[in-house]
């Protein structure tokens, strides 16, 4: 009865099922790790927000790399702003909106005089035309004290920006504090900071970048389960299929000898 399963064609079925069986319960392991770390990203927000803030100095230095553990931390810094430094971030999306524009970083010197801090101080309309610098309201003059979110220094790797050259003056990319350094010959300490307020209180300002959701764990898991319920469904479905054909075969089989004797 079941002499066709071992058929060209059946062998070819048996064959795809069984090699689509570990790719499924594969891709519902990758969604599972996803899973697990939009949880981790999750909860280490949650804790670096929640943490009293610290200078920033004391968690970064010139030419260091912000470990993971530390991104999103509250952190201070006082000095005064290096306007003349100043430049802006192509291609960025207005917080909370659609509209594409450019992020303002203006370097901070520090007080104590060891080095400068990039501040991200938020966004703003791009210009007139894609080579216009666009019109940024000047950081305040005089000694300011900022707090923020430190942020790791972008790069291609991270951020999926691919860093082209060729583009207008003080136009870039990335946000990376070694590009900076090198750029202008100053000491600028790893990574930078992401604005959140400042004393005393700017006036016209950029628009601040909004606290990162950190409550929103994604449909990765929801993926996960689907893909193993699909591979454990794949055999089940071949059952079935073999025990259709069979009763067709069956069927075709016990219709034969009537259709023999009304032709004869």
């Amino acid at each position: 009865m079941y002499r066709f399963l071992l058929s060209r064609r059946w062998a070819v079925i048996a064959l795809i099922v069984l090699l689509l069986i570990p790719v499924m319960v594969r891709l519902g392991f990758w969604q599972l790790h996803r899973h697990e770390a939009r949880v981790a990203r999750n909860e280490l927000i949650g804790r670096s927000l929640k943490a009293a803030p610290v200078a920033f100095d004391s968690l970064s230095s010139p030419g260091s790399a912000v470990p993971g553990d530390l991104t999103w931390r509250t952190v201070t810094a006082t000095g005064t702003y290096d306007a003349a430094h100043e430049f802006v971030i192509r291609g960025r999306t207005e917080p909370g909106g659609s509209s594409i524009g450019y992020f303002v970083v203006t370097p901070l010197k520090l007080a104590d005089g060891h080095g400068s801090v990039l501040v991200n101080r938020g966004w703003v309309e791009p210009g007139s035309d894609a080579t216009s610098y666009p019109a940024v309201p000047a950081p305040p003059s005089g000694e300011v004290t900022v707090t923020g979110r430190l942020r790791a220094d972008e790069t291609t790797a991270s951020s999926g920006i691919r860093d082209r050259g060729g583009l207008p003056d003080r136009q870039y990319k990335l946000i990376n504090s070694s590009q900076q350094a090198k750029a202008t010959g100053a000491t600028v300490l790893g990574g930078y900071l992401e604005l959140v307020s400042s004393t005393p209180a700017a006036g016209s300002a950029p628009v601040l970048l909004a606290e990162p959701n950190h409550s929103d764990i994604g449909p990765h898991m929801a993926y996960a389960v689907q893909w193993w319920l699909f591979a454990g469904l794949l055999p089940v479905g071949l059952v079935i299929l073999a025990r259709r054909e069979a009763k067709e075969q069956a069927a075709e089989r016990a219709g034969a000898p009537a259709e023999e004797l009304a032709s004869a």
